[in-house]
């Protein structure tokens, strides 16, 4: 087997930093090259190797891959829904274009594989509110939304067209003690936790009764690696693989929390965001992903809220 020279862009992010953790403990510290325009996070310092790098640059991006012996990429760059909607012609800009980017460097290159992921964000009010299953109608109507969407057709078509093995989930909202929300919707259900810490209260921009799908960092990280690391004839989803492990509401996670922390108060008042989270559904059916390379969840909302809770007070 060759040595897997990996590159993470936007490793600097919510989902960047303990990927690129995860992948130096499996490949080696020297084999994974972390990346981001921002400036290197401090969990990242001293781990391995950083490069200062724009997606959008596809010279420089071309030259980094050639000069560091890439074979895979994981590109993590993107703007967020709630982040998307102010600025609309950037996020389809920087979404699309950095993807469009990478694929054709792993098509010219020959990569081994290229992982970018896609979001529950692709759904819209037209698509079924619960279980909502792999192949249904989508209708997004933010810009990330359409970004993703779009983006997952171009995946699949350069695996048609072209044989590049490149790899997506559709992540629900992603819940991390490690790193900063970066502006999605379900931002929430990170905020809530310091402020019950710091504060004993959390004035939430959702309604209470909002159901939307979630996920744990642990678990999210790992469903990457398991889908990268699956044989290719197991990956039978080339656009992207629905998953899922929990849903809940802000009711739901204020009574989690309130077991640990009696005195914690919660406040509800929606703003723009709460459009957003309405176009969303409030269940994922992930049987495909199960079925394929075999997914499976290990955190609940109950054993999430006690690691959170834990983490964070230490």
């Amino acid at each position: 087997m060759k040595q897997e020279k990996i590159l993470v862009i936007g490793a600097s992010g919510q989902i960047g930093v303990e990927l690129t953790l995860a992948l130096r403990k499996i490949y080696g510290a020297g084999n994974v090259v972390a990346s981001d325009l921002r400036e290197q996070n401090e969990l990242l310092q001293g781990t391995g190797p950083y490069v200062s790098l724009d997606v959008m640059n596809k010279e420089m991006l071309h030259v980094q891959v050639i000069r560091q012996g890439i074979t895979q990429i994981y590109l993590l760059a993107a703007i967020l829904s709630a982040t998307g909607e102010k600025n609309p012609n950037l996020a389809w800009h920087l979404n699309m274009q950095g993807l469009l980017n990478v694929l054709d460097i792993a098509r010219e290159e020959k990569l081994s594989k290229v992982y970018w992921p896609s979001s529950i964000a692709v759904f819209g009010p037209t698509s079924p509110k619960n279980d909502c299953p792999q192949r249904t109608i989508i209708e997004p109507t933010t810009v990330y939304g359409i970004s993703k969407y779009a983006g997952e057709f171009w995946c699949n078509y350069f695996f048609n067209k072209y044989g590049v093995d490149v790899r997506s989930l559709r992540y629900p909202g992603l819940i991390s003690y490690k790193s900063a929300p970066g502006g999605g919707t379900t931002d929430y259900a990170i905020e809530i936790f310091h402020e019950a810490i710091e504060n004993k209260h959390y004035d939430c921009f959702l309604q209470k009764d909002t159901f939307l799908p979630m996920m744990y960092m642990p678990d999210a990280i790992r469903a990457t690696i398991e889908l990268m690391e699956a044989p290719s004839e197991k990956i039978k989803t080339r656009t992207s693989y629905n998953i899922s492990a929990m849903s809940f509401s802000p009711e739901n996670i204020a009574a989690e929390i309130k077991k640990h922390i009696p005195e914690f108060t919660i406040n509800y008042e929606p703003d723009y965001r709460q459009t957003i989270a309405n176009s969303w559904p409030g269940s994922i059916d992930d049987n495909v992903a199960r079925n394929d390379w075999g997914w499976n969840p290990k955190f609940d909302l109950s054993a999430m809220t006690i690691d959170m809770l834990t983490n964070l007070k230490s």
